[in-house]
Order: structure tokens, then sequence, then C-alpha cells
């Protein structure tokens, strides 16, 4: 049953509440608890499932329920939960304890705790939990967008087994388009046709946007209604991040008509906005297990990260385009000729870049044109529309007469419209245009029949046939890249014009001499933080003993720093507060009755250098409380101050109490790692952690220099082709026995040196500053180096100039864009671009 459902002026899917369809599939059961541990909701099922001989009532007890093994198991999961829209999955859970194991999904949902499971697929998770790695390996040698999608549909069907896997993309009307396919040869191809936005409702895509999974085992399944269907006040249970989920009719109907017997669904978030979606189709009932499931999934993460890093690089190859073209437009414009008569030159330079068959420009009155394009009347007539009517950034459209009445007298000779305004308010502006075409575009089926009048009941099409639709009128699409480029000549063309100002010409070149130091200060930023995520996947795999457990390490580094980058970017990258940094990393674990920790002593603001070390470490601290400290017990707390000394610097001092008897671990994992020697190593200050009996205690010096005092009141080059990665096992060659690594990054320190030994390096030493590095290079011989070039507020040509001296062969690395001119005039024999791993250092191995 679907429940609240709304009447307004959408379509009559987009009506339909999926959110509340008070019913789960029927190979799980449901239990939503309220804050008292008793049973609010349940699902008809669940007695089958857990061998009971009746149905709980609501308001039964869940550890009555549940086995107390599990029922802990099942609490501790709630209590990790980060935030909201999040689930914990545990799997091989004996929740009745009479050894019948299950696979458990754990979230909130208005206020109660819910807890979803189905069968246990014992035989079969260590290989689904062994598919991770080569998956993602695959995945990583995919250079362009369509490569990853092909290779993401092939991988997803031979996991899954469905008989069908497409990638669907959406377009910018919310249309979507097939655009890689894998299938059973029997059925027929997908690939290629477009279907309406109606197809996936709004609060589908909503819905997909929050819980990015959604599986339905058997069309022809009857649904399991959950008891009551709604609770007090009327109020029918959210489902929205549940993973069993029924769906509704109207979904039934349209796959039916399809051919579609069970589906699987992965939405695929790009900034937070859906990007496209793995979609499976199976002519038959299928369910794969949720251990697989969850595989697929990590899956349609990792192939959202690669996705991020094509069109990234793809991006960074487009501003250097564009840079290239306003670099050269502003070099011949520099003689001082008018914009009007300066036409012919941008033509020029604009070939092979944006394709156009005419062109217009209107500056101070006078009127160019070439190419196909209006007459002057017919562009004076529409001059004052253009700004007030499609605003004052730029704007493109196939057919221009659909906002401006008077373009339609030369449609026929220029439709689409490209319009870069030169000026607010006035009518000066540069137009390309291009000519209209007829197009045929190829849906799934007659897109008119995917929505219904208000209050009419939507049927389904019973067709999928390609249906072909002639658009006439219309030019063809202006790309993304090519208003991006457009938006940047925009830029270029305003910037002239302030030029022929004669009282902003020093203003504007201080400007330009700004502009071209913050980026490269961002390229460098950028740079630094990608080796750093890199190095923190490379070396959290080991402590990771299943997918949830690789996810849940990962997610919570990157999780600290991006909390950390946002309180410094906040402060336009300026120092941020520690305090909120540390309340932030804790409240997730303050109780309901009490707080779980205090914070005491007065705050200091921290740079950025320092700021994201710090994220780091207290990251860590809280995660290791959680699993084996104070934050692991009901009663634990933990007490956190923070002093300055009579130097001026930071004293932190972490105190756990509460919890279990603490021992000394018997080995150092990288997360250990991370809280002993981050600190030291990248700040130069002091770390000192004690596991005594009553608990953790840890004290931390950060220098002065790091610090300050709250307020009152208060050119980018494009990436390297990523290169075959070869057995580390096994070395192309002999590569130097005894290397020198001076990095100011601990994190990107550990991964280099990891990857040394890993390719047969017999010794690495580490160091992070020159000093370090000198005395080093004074102690022993080295036989090549591996030098940062910029090591905080020191420069490394110190370091050079010893290694020179000493004979000793040595690279820079570097996330700075300078010409290779400067650093061959170190001494350096190649440029390490960041973020760096094994195959570019094996690469300058085998070549040194």
């Amino acid at each position: 049953m679907n429940l609240h459902q709304r009447n307004d002026t959408l379509t009559e899917c987009d009506r339909e509440a999926i959110h509340h369809i008070a019913a789960v599939q029927d190979f799980g059961g449901l239990i939503a608890a309220d804050q008292h541990g008793r049973v609010a909701h349940i699902s008809a099922n669940v007695a089958e499932f857990l061998g009971l001989e009746n149905l709980p009532a609501t308001g039964t007890p869940l550890a009555d329920i549940i086995a107390p093994g599990a029922f802990e198991t099942l609490t501790n999961a709630l209590a990790n939960l980060a935030g909201i829209d999040t689930l914990e999955r545990r799997f091989g859970v004996d929740l009745t304890g009479k050894g019948q194991l299950f696979d458990c999904a754990v979230h909130i949902s208005c206020g109660l705790s819910v807890i979803e499971f189905e069968p246990h697929a014992r035989n079969d998770f260590a290989d689904h939990v062994s598919m991770i790695v080569p998956v993602v390996a695959q995945l990583e040698r995919a250079g362009t967008v369509t490569a990853l999608c092909d290779t993401a549909a092939r991988l997803v069907r031979q996991m899954t087994g469905y008989d069908r896997v497409m990638i669907y993309r959406f377009h910018p009307d919310d249309s979507g388009e097939v655009i890689a396919e894998d299938r059973d040869e029997a059925l027929e191809p997908f690939k290629g046709l477009r279907y309406p936005a109606a197809d996936i409702p709004q609060q589908a895509r909503e819905l997909f946007r929050r819980n990015r999974f959604r599986i339905i085992a058997d069309m022809d399944s009857d649904a399991v209604p959950i008891i009551p269907a709604t609770g007090p006040e009327d109020t029918p249970l959210d489902l929205s991040m549940s993973m069993l989920r029924s769906h509704s009719k109207m979904h039934l109907a349209y796959m039916r008509n399809m051919g579609v017997g069970a589906s699987l669904a992965i939405a695929i978030v790009r900034h937070d906005r859906l990007w496209g979606m793995i979609s499976c189709h199976h002519r038959e009932a299928r369910l794969p297990p949720y251990s697989l499931r969850t595989v697929a999934e990590l899956l349609s993460q990792t192939f959202s990260l690669m996705l991020d890093r094509i069109l990234v690089a793809q991006a960074e190859a487009l501003r250097e385009r564009a840079r290239q073209l306003n670099d050269r437009l502003l070099l011949r414009l520099a003689g001082g000729v008018t914009l009007a008569d300066s036409l012919p030159m941008i033509e020029e330079l604009l070939h092979g870049t944006i394709q156009h068959d005419g062109i217009s420009l209107f500056a101070d009155g006078e009127y160019r044109a070439s190419g196909d394009a209006p007459a002057e009347a017919e562009f004076r007539a529409i001059a004052p529309l253009l700004a007030s009517t499609l605003g004052g950034a730029t704007h493109s459209t196939t057919r221009l007469a659909d906002q401006i009445k008077d373009a339609a007298c030369f449609t026929q000779r220029a439709a689409g419209a490209l319009v870069l305004p030169l000026s607010r308010g006035t009518r000066d502006a540069l137009v390309l245009w291009r000519r209209p075409l007829e197009r045929v575009i190829t849906w799934a089926g007659d897109p008119a029949k995917a929505a219904a009048a208000p209050g009419e009941l939507l049927q389904p099409r019973a067709s999928f046939a390609a249906w072909q639709e002639t658009v006439r009128g219309h030019s063809a699409e202006w790309s993304a890249d090519e208003c991006e480029i457009a938006a940047r000549l925009r830029r270029t063309l305003i910037e002239v014009i302030l030029r022929m100002s004669e009282d902003l010409t020093r203003e504007r070149a201080r400007a330009a001499e700004q502009q071209d130091l913050l980026i490269a200060e961002l390229n460098h930023r950028v740079r630094n933080i990608l080796g750093l995520i890199r190095a923190l996947v490379s070396q959290s795999q080991a402590e990771a003993l299943s997918v949830p457990g690789f996810a849940a390490i990962i997610g919570g580094r990157i999780a600290a720093l991006a909390a950390a980058h946002d309180n410094i970017t906040a402060k336009n990258w300026g120092p941020a507060s520690l305090a909120q940094l540390i309340a932030a990393e804790l409240a997730p674990y303050g109780g309901a009755e009490r707080a779980r920790f205090r914070l005491s002593g007065d705050d200091v603001l921290v740079t950025p250098e320092a700021y994201t070390i710090l994220a780091l470490v207290v990251h860590e601290l809280a995660t290791n409380s959680a699993k084996y400290g104070s934050l692991s017990a009901r009663a634990g707390t933990i007490e956190v101050s923070l002093a300055r000394t009579a130097f001026g610097d930071l004293a932190l001092r972490w105190r756990e109490a509460g919890g279990p008897p603490v021992t000394a671990p018997t080995r150092h994992g990288f997360g250990s790692t991370i809280i002993t020697r981050s600190i030291p190593h990248d700040l130069q200050g002091e770390a000192d952690v004690r596991y005594k009996l009553t608990g953790v205690e840890a004290d931390f010096l950060v220098p002065a220099r790091y610090l300050a005092l709250p307020e009152a009141g208060a050119s980018s080059i494009p990436p390297r082709p990523r290169e075959p990665l070869r057995d580390p096992a096994s070395p192309s060659g002999a590569h130097p026995a005894r290397v020198l690594v001076v990095e100011d990054s601990i994190i990107i320190a550990l991964d280099t040196e990891e990857n040394l030994k890993r390719l047969g390096v017999a010794e690495v030493r580490l160091e992070s500053s020159v000093t370090g590095a000198l005395a080093a290079i004074a102690e022993s011989h080295w036989e090549f180096a591996i030098i940062d070039f910029n090591l905080g507020g020191e420069s490394s040509e110190p370091i050079a100039d010893a290694l020179r001296a000493a004979g000793v062969r040595f690279v820079l690395a570097t996330g700075y864009a300078e010409a290779a001119g400067g650093f061959e005039r170190m001494g350096a024999e190649a440029v390490l671009r960041k973020p760096y791993g094994m195959t570019e250092i094996e690469r300058l191995l085998v070549e040194a």
C-alpha cells in the first residue's frame, strides 16, 4: 500500500510516495525499534525467518527476540552510524543463537532504529571479498569515460550474473541515455537509446541520491506488509534508506513491460548530483547475496572516483586550451586595435576550438559579422534583449527564437547561439552561431507516453522498441567544454575592454600576477591532497579484513581530511579552530543522557599546514577509542585539554577512562603510526602515547609557529598516462640499494618508503627537513635520493647542492608546475609529479 500520496502538478509517477510504501520484499525481514528498544514496526515474515512461534507484537522488547551476542553487535553498529542517511552492515550474525547466520543492515529513520536482515551466504562470503582488489585494478586502467563505462558494465555483469547491465547517463534535461551495455546475446541491444525524464520520477532521483543502491529480487513476488502500517499520529515508517523496501505497482508494470523479472540499480553520484546509474536486468527472479551486492556497491563508489579523476583531467586539459587561447588573444590585442575591428583575428583564434558557422560582434555601437550570421538590422532588433532576457552570463541555446521571438526571422540561417555578453546592461556582445540541423533522436519507446495528466493513472508504455523523433529548427548542442571555453573567452574580452582604460593598467598587471601565484599555489595544494589520499588508500589496505571494514577505515580518514579542509577553507585558507575540530570528531560518540567527552582549556587557531595533520591524529584517536577504548563502553569518557606552554607551544592532553582494561598493542598499524609519528615528523613537535590499564593517555606538543590566537568576539600540467603496474615482487631491473627520501608529509613519506622496499631497495631513510637531510648526506653515502621541492617553509636547494657535491643522483618531487629548466638548474635528473606511486618510482629507479 502507498500512504499520504501527493496531489500536485507533477506526473503520476512523481506523485507516488515510494518511500512510504509500508511493505518490504520477501527475501528479508525488518524490525523497527523505538528509543527504549521495543518493537514499533515489524514485517509480517519475521517469525518465519527467525523460527518464532508467533510474530512479536508491538512493544515487545528487542532483547526478547534477538540473542544477546547479536543484540550487542547490532547495538554497537547503531552507535557507529556516522550521521543521517548512513547505514552500518554486519555480516554473518547469529540473530537467534541457533547457528543460523544473517547479513544485517541498520540505520535510523525518524528516531527509530531499523534493523533489516536476510540469510548469510556463508560459503561464498570469502570469494566475494576477494573480488575487490582485481575489480578496482581493472577500473584504474581505464583512461576515458567510454572505457571506464564499458569496463564497469562488463565487471558488474561478471560479478552479479544478470542478463543485462547498462551504464545510464543523465542529460541536462533529465532524460537519460544508455552509453554502455553488457548483455546476453539473445537480448536486443539498448545501447544508444534515450529514455525520457519521467521514466525516473523526481522523488526516485532524490532517493537514489541519498540511498544509492536498489534491488528488486522478484517482480512477481508478493510484498510483505509492515505491521502496523502507521505509527503514532498516523505516521508511516520512512523506508528511504531501506535495502528491503518494496516497490510501486507503477514501477512493476513498467519493468514487466520490458520483460524484466529482477533488477538492481546503483546510482552514480558526482558532486552530490546524480550523474547516472548502473542498471542491471534479469529475465527471471534473481537475488545476489548481500555481501556480493556490497562488493558491487563498492565498485560503483570506485567507479565514481575514477570518473571524477578522468573528468578532472579533461577539465585541466580544457583549461590549458582556454588559457592558450586567451594568452594568444591578449597578445594580439595588445597593439591597441579596437574590439570591433578585431573580429577577423578572434575568428581565426577560435578556429578548431569552438565549431561555429557564423560570428557577430557588437561593441561600442559598431556591428561586425562573418559567415552565417544575422544582418545588422536583424541583430540590432534583438540586441537590447540579449542581456535582459538571457542574463549577464554566457548563455547557450540550440534555438534562440525560443527565448527571443525576433530571432525567428533568421532561424533558417542561424538557429543556435552561444552568447557572450561583454558588459552589464548594454548591447555589447559576441555571439557564435550555428545553422539549423535536422536531427534524429532514438528513444526507447514513444516519450510522450511517459507522463499522464494530473488525476489520471499512467499506463506504462508496453513497447520499448527504438522510436525515432525528428527535431527540426534546432542547431547541434553546445557542449559543456565549448561553453567553458566561451566563458573564459568572455572574461578575456572583458579584460581587453578594461585594459583600454589607461587608469587600470597597473592594477590589472598586479591582478594578473596575483592570479598566477594563486593558480600555482592551488595546483600545489591539489596535487599534495591527491598524493595524501592515494597514500591513505595504499596504507589502509593492510588493516581491512572485509569490504565494510576497508570502506569504514578509508571513509573515516578521508572524512576527517574533508572536515579539516572545510574548516580552513571557510577561513580563506587561514588558521582554523582546533576546539571545533576536536568537538566535531567526538560529537558522534556523545550519549543521549550525558556527554561522553569533555573539552577544556582555551581554544587556539591552527594553521592549514598543521590542521590536516591534527585532524588525522584526532580521528585515529577517536576511532581507536570507539573500537578498543573508553568509547567502546557505555560508561567510558574522554577528557581533552588544550593549554599553551611558557614558550607559546600548544600542549594537547588526551585522557580516556571508564573503558575496558587497556593493553599495549602487539603490532602498530597505520593508524597508530599516524598518532605517534605525524606530529614529530611533519611539525617537528612531540607525541607520547601510553597504554595504561585504566585507559589510554596521550600528550602532544605542537610548535607555536603553527598557532594563532582566536579573534576577539568571536598553469597546470595534464597528468601523465598511467602505465601498467609491475609485480613488486619481481622488479624489472637492478635498483639502487640505498635511497634517501626527503619529504615533509609523513603519510607520503611512509608510502614512498613502502614502495621502495617493495621494489627491492634494501635501505631507505626518511627525513623531513633541510637540517635532517644534510645530516643524513654527511653521515652516509646514498646511491639515489627523492627530495620534495618545497619543504614547508624551507627550500630544498641546499639539499640539492649537497647531493651534487657528494655525487648522488636525485629527483625532485613536486606539486608545482614550474618549467623543467628550473629543476635542471638544481641538478635533478627528473621531476616526480605529485601524486605519484610505485609505477612512477620504479620508472625513475630504472632510469637511474
